[in-house]
């Protein structure tokens, strides 16, 4: 993949691989004040950055695991190629106690991925398959 361009809004962070080897960039909230996120409680964390995304890729933006062990838990979102808007991180406060956001903090993670673009047809009936329509729970606990 080609370099990626970005857009800071103030000083902003850039995103860093934390280690060689990692597969996703953190992202860090970008502002100047705390932000008080109580539990049960959901909220949009900018970052301060802008990307440019080359078209046949997208950039998923998921929950750190250390936050998510805390019940600080990410949720998954997709950035498009086409997007132009400040990258934010949805965050949802599943624990018992209220969590304070403080600028720099390492709210979330973006990962890029190559993806190709489907066409559909429609039809009447769909092949078999061993697995049939069986869903959520078929193969036991």
């Amino acid at each position: 993949m080609e370099k990626l361009q970005i857009k800071f809004t103030g000083p902003g962070m850039m995103p860093m691989y934390a280690k060689d080897g990692d597969a996703g960039c953190d992202l860090n909230y970008h502002g100047d004040k705390n932000i008080l996120l109580p539990p049960g409680k959901i909220t949009k964390v900018p970052t301060g950055i802008y990307m440019e995304i080359p078209e046949g890729y997208e950039g998923q933006v998921r929950p750190r695991s250390g936050l998510s062990l805390k019940g600080i838990v990410g949720v998954l979102g997709t950035i498009d190629s086409g997007y132009r808007g400040e990258i934010s991180v949805i965050v949802h406060n599943v624990s018992q106690d209220p969590c304070i956001i403080t600028p720099g903090f390492k709210i979330g993670q973006i990962i890029f991925n190559k993806y190709r673009v489907a066409s559909f047809l429609r039809v009447d009936v769909l092949s078999a398959s061993d697995r049939g329509e069986g869903g959520f729970g078929h193969t036991g606990v």
